[in-house]
């Protein structure tokens, strides 16, 4: 697949099949992550990949978050309802990629460009997918941000999510899209000379 034809045809993609996704797939789409840009060569991505009864992990954390969000309003609240609504937003995919950026410690890296580093990894992955033929949605939201989620993960003081990447087998055909012309959004300053 042409690179500008994966750009242009790739699309959010968040009804999939209960269909595994084979482990060659989700190396080939983790390794497009891996050859993103960083500024000083940081890589600061990491992966945390969630399939079957991995994606607890992540319900988990999202019924844990939503149990302390429920607490903080009045009324009653049916904890076994949150947690199976939780449930069912972790399994929405047979593969969930947590994307984490890790910045660099050192003096001279700007913490800004960590981040784009890892979205710019998250960019790639979900081209990757496409050109694999699966479906992917970067999923993002407020649990993300939340300190359980990063405990989860197992993340390290300073390290966040970025992206939760759910991948598979996408249920319908892909639409299609269009978009204002660039040179609408396009200033040009050029020399005189």
């Amino acid at each position: 697949m042409d690179i500008f034809e994966a750009i242009r045809e790739r699309r959010s993609v968040g009804l999939v099949k209960d269909e595994p996704v084979s482990r060659e797939q989700i190396e080939s789409i983790l390794e497009a992550g891996n050859w993103a840009p960083s500024h000083h060569m940081t890589e600061p991505w990491r992966f945390i990949v969630m399939t079957g009864e991995g994606r607890n992990v992540l319900a988990n954390a999202y019924a844990d978050i939503a149990l302390e969000q429920a607490g903080k309003s009045p009324g009653d609240y049916n904890e076994a309802e949150i947690r199976a609504k939780q449930q069912a937003k972790a399994n929405r995919a047979p593969v969930v990629i947590a994307v984490a950026v890790a910045p660099s410690g050192s003096p001279q890296v700007n913490r800004v460009e960590e981040f784009a580093a890892v979205h710019a990894a998250v960019q790639n992955m979900l081209l990757a997918a496409h050109a694999n033929g699966l479906g992917a949605i970067w999923r993002s939201g407020e649990p993300m941000y939340h300190p359980r989620m990063q405990q989860a993960f197992g993340l390290n003081e300073g390290e966040q999510v970025v992206a939760l990447v759910y991948l598979g087998v996408p249920q319908l055909p892909l639409p299609v899209r269009t978009r204002k012309p660039v040179r609408e959004k396009t200033v040009w300053i050029e020399s005189d000379g």
